[in-house]
């Protein structure tokens, strides 16, 4: 990785739908350089898609909620059971792992407070091997979708 391929990964960062001469110009190299640049980006993996920045509030949904689960057992078939259920709750849309207690951070995005209640109750308590969750509502997104720091 170089500076021209750090260069195009910021670009990218802050607009995907440029064309690849505007991307070239920008960066400073040529056209076929460029576009040689971002396939092999693509095919290392550092690039992993292209993707829309949705409003959400647009779409009617408002309401967004960490939750913190620890499970009751820490073993490699209760951990595999955990996230394959919980890849299937579509208003999960981020989940990470963590050291120490709780063991998973979720957010939860929802219509309202009515829909998260229904969603918590139906599928987040449902997951297996749950022992504890612990809900805190969002106030404020301050920092959203922010580019990463490529220098």
């Amino acid at each position: 990785m170089n500076t021209y391929d750090r260069k195009i990964l910021s670009a990218i960062q802050k607009e995907g739908r440029q064309s690849l001469t505007e991307l070239a110009e920008k960066v400073g190299i040529s056209l076929s350089a460029c576009h040689r640049r971002i396939k092999a980006l693509e095919q290392s993996g550092v690039i992993r898609g292209y993707h829309a920045d949705i409003n959400a509030k647009a779409l009617g949904i408002e309401f967004s909620a960490l939750v913190f689960v620890t499970l009751a057992k820490g073993d490699q078939a209760s951990i595999h059971a955990f996230e394959e259920a919980l890849k299937q709750i579509v208003n999960v849309v981020e989940a990470q792992r963590l050291f120490g207690e709780p063991d998973y951070l979720l957010k939860v995005m929802a219509m309202d407070l009515a829909d998260f209640q229904s969603l918590y109750d139906k599928q987040i308590s449902g997951l297996p091997n749950v022992q504890r969750l612990t809900t805190t509502l969002v106030m404020k997104n301050v920092i959203n979708n922010k580019v990463l720091p490529l220098k």
